[in-house]
């Protein structure tokens, strides 16, 4: 007799949880990028391929298979997601060099792409009516929060707990495992139709009545974006470089100071109008980010602490706004495109000033490269003021 399915409510909070987890293993391995330099031998430029290696999997994956959810149904692609994410926990326990250490992230790139249009648009699904922000809340925040929130856990786990490079990937997996069966009983909320392998050519979805306001979302993106992918690549060594320590956990307070915020800036302005909202939690993140970069240039790290932690706030509110003006121009069938065609942009911002940085890590060091990538930031703000656009009606 087969197991009943999960109640809309319970299964939506295991979506949620399963999204979340897919980007806190995302993370983890963060921490013990320092580790490994320090211990095997990686340098800078390794670090700051892997980083590309993951950004530009989980782009691939979003273009190639984001829309495949539309087609064969969430539940398929959310299991295969949180799967994907186990083998890459458990790549990742066996580094010893930059390929292994590659191969693992890749995985994981591949897994949150996935993740982002199967179980994103799942979320969507089966969210409650109320509160109404709370979708676009899922969708925009828990992708780059969880990240760092995983850095924390796994830092935390390197500092105090045993065997620092193997427990944070162990508990993730046993977890990942955990939600892949709590899955394979929610209800399927998109049937399964003909198209898959149409599906399968890459093409970005967007619908009709979003592609008016999707400029100014994408510049919004664009300036938060790089920056993340700067903190992730260069973060650990800035912080034992710049801040003196090698700390695992200060690490991932480092790397999650930019972030960690966003949940309380979408949540504060949710009752605001989403476009105004967008336009200046763009510009505010600018110029945080601007402030960040002078006080790491001074070695200060309290002010750096405090732009970044603002700079996330702001995130946040200009993310989460964006998703709000996208998220109701789409069907049900259209969602996963949306979200794939909306994360596509998200990593491909960060995938690509991440590359150029790690290229010119040879020629300028990390300081001078964070003034490089804020002042594309502060660009990318004024484009969004220029370019946002409600939806068409």
């Amino acid at each position: 007799m087969p197991l009943p399915l999960l109640p809309r409510r319970a299964a939506f909070v295991a979506v949620a949880v399963s999204l979340t987890l897919v980007f806190l293993a995302s993370g983890s391995p963060i921490p013990l990028y320092n580790v490994f330099r320090v211990e095997d031998g990686l340098s800078n430029t390794d670090l700051a391929i892997t980083t590309v290696v993951y950004l530009g999997a989980t782009a691939a994956s979003l273009l190639v298979l984001g829309r495949l959810s539309d087609r064969l149904g969430r539940r398929p692609m959310a299991v295969a997601a949180v799967l994907l994410a186990l083998s890459g926990c458990a790549v990742l326990t066996q580094v010893h060099d930059p390929g292994t250490l590659m191969a693992g992230r890749l995985l994981q790139g591949v897994a949150c792409g996935m993740a982002s249009s199967s179980l994103g648009s799942y979320a969507v699904d089966l969210a409650p009516p109320r509160p109404p922000w709370l979708p676009a809340l899922i969708t925009s925040t828990v992708p780059p929060v969880a990240v760092p929130i995983g850095a924390l856990g796994s830092g935390a786990l390197a500092t105090f707990g045993p065997a620092p490079r193997l427990a944070a990937f162990i508990l993730l997996a046993v977890a990942l495992l955990v939600c892949a069966a709590l899955l394979l009983r929610c209800p399927e909320t998109v049937p399964r139709s003909r198209g898959a392998l149409a599906a399968l050519v890459p093409r970005v979805a967007v619908p009709a009545a979003a592609r008016r306001a999707l400029p100014g979302v994408a510049a919004a993106l664009l300036a938060s974006w790089s920056v993340g992918g700067y903190y992730q690549a260069f973060g650990p060594g800035i912080t034992a470089d710049q801040l003196g320590t090698d700390s695992p956990l200060v690490i991932a307070v480092v790397f999650g100071s930019m972030v960690l915020l966003a949940p309380v800036g979408a949540a504060i302005t949710g009752r605001l109008r989403p476009l105004p909202t967008m336009r200046f939690g763009a510009l505010l993140f600018a110029v945080a980010i601007g402030v960040a970069m002078a006080a790491l240039a001074a070695g200060a790290i309290v002010p750096f602490l405090v732009a970044s932690f603002l700079g996330g706030a702001a995130q946040g509110a200009s993310s989460a706004a964006g998703m709000r003006l996208l998220l109701p121009t789409a069907a049900p069938t259209e969602r996963a495109g949306l979200l794939a065609a909306i994360f596509l942009i998200s990593y491909a911002s960060a995938a690509v000033p991440g590359f150029v940085a790690g290229q010119l890590a040879i020629l300028f060091d990390p300081v001078q490269l964070g003034f490089g990538v804020a002042g594309l930031s502060g660009l990318a703000a004024v484009l969004c003021l220029l370019l946002a656009r409600p939806t068409a009606r």
